[in-house]
């Protein structure tokens, strides 16, 4: 069985946004934060490697990108070979 990937990250945002809820509604129904800082921390947990790993996808775009652009400039630069025959 192969990991997805895809279904990790559903799950820790989902598992983050029902803990930042839950956070805000203990806070505002107990009048206090010290006691809850808890749960916003567990959905800080699950959000961490969300933006971790979204900051790593466009790196690696960015990179992608500038090797493709340098790639077509090479090619640019080479010129074409002509049909003619020299003499």
């Amino acid at each position: 069985m192969k990991f997805d990937k895809s279904l990790l990250r559903t799950v820790l945002f989902a598992v983050g946004v029902v803990a930042m809820v839950i956070g805000i509604y203990q806070t505002i129904y107990y009048n206090d934060l010290g006691r809850n800082y808890w749960i916003f921390m567990v959905s800080m947990t699950c959000w961490m490697p969300l933006l971790y790993w979204r900051q790593q996808e466009r790196l690696e775009a960015k990179i992608a990108e500038e090797k493709a652009r340098q790639a077509q400039q090479a090619r640019a630069k080479t010129p074409a070979k002509s049909a003619k025959k020299r003499r």
